[in-house]
């Protein structure tokens, strides 16, 4: 019997049944540890803006962002064995996959944007500036990520129920 929330509607080879669920998840987890990357990457290392924890001495912001680093590797590399696992099983779902990369990205950038930047203030994206404008990118970024993850996502799901309804402004023939 299929676990609550999932969807089992689509046969696999060897009568194996696709969900979307797990596609999705798995995905996101790596979407998640890929956005982390490159915020680390670059706002961390490259830039130089702050470190993950800015509120104690630069050592310590450094050890958090290696911990950081380490977070974001453990994500992807899980995120990708079981992505690789669905896939070998026949029961990875593509689009649903790529919706879930979206919103993991997503999801990251705006938790870091609203919880890390303005409810913990464990760090701020850059000092010595007005942060409106730097703060109205990044979020919206992350909303924007986020619907477009959704919108992939809500179209694999269509699909998979056999919604042959052409969504608004789909030109398609």
């Amino acid at each position: 019997m299929p676990g609550r929330g999932t969807r089992r509607d689509a046969a696999a080879p060897g009568g194996a049944v696709a969900s979307l669920r797990p596609s999705l998840l798995s995905a996101a987890l790596i979407g998640v540890g890929v956005m982390a990357a490159v915020d680390e990457v670059v706002f961390h290392q490259l830039l130089a803006w702050h470190h993950f924890y800015d509120r104690a001495t630069p050592q310590v912001g450094l050890l958090s962002d290696g911990l950081l680093h380490a977070a974001e590797l453990v994500a992807v590399v899980g995120g990708f064995f079981w992505l690789s696992d669905l896939r070998r099983r026949a029961l990875l779902v593509a689009p649903a996959a790529w919706g879930g990369f979206l919103m993991g990205a997503g999801g990251f950038q705006l938790f870091d944007g609203l919880v890390d930047h303005k409810v913990l203030r464990v760090h701020q994206i850059r000092y010595g500036v007005g942060l409106g404008p730097y703060d109205l990118v990044w979020n919206l970024a992350a909303v924007l990520l986020l619907a477009c993850g959704a919108a992939l996502a809500l179209r694999a799901r269509r699909r998979r129920a056999g919604d042959t309804r052409t969504p608004p402004g789909d030109r398609r023939p």
